[in-house]
């Protein structure tokens, strides 16, 4: 019985702790914008400065000046707060996947 509370602790936290993060979509095509992660190792974080999402550099990052998602003059960017079709978040609930934040 000692070994039981602990085990089903365990396999309780461990669902948890693999929650994938939200994701930014583009709100009217629903495109792909990558991961909200502070993780700078995950391939698919905004938070990847060498990866597709998080590069300055690239097309598809909300941290590129010069791009669609993150310019400030942008209608589409997640950094002009006059934008109407910023980026939406969408959480990874497995009871409610669709849902928007």
């Amino acid at each position: 019985m000692k070994f039981i509370v602990p085990a089903l602790l365990v396999v309780l936290i461990s669902g948890i702790a693999q929650a994938d993060p939200p994701q930014l979509r583009d709100r009217q095509t629903g495109k792909y914008l990558g991961n909200l992660s502070a993780n700078p190792h995950d391939p698919n974080s905004v938070s990847n400065p060498y990866g597709r999402y998080g590069s300055e550099h690239s097309q598809d990052s909300i941290n590129n000046p010069q791009g669609q998602y993150g310019s400030r003059y942008s209608n589409d960017s997640a950094n002009n707060p006059y934008a109407t079709n910023a980026p939406a978040i969408h959480g990874n609930d497995k009871y409610n996947p669709g849902y928007r934040y």
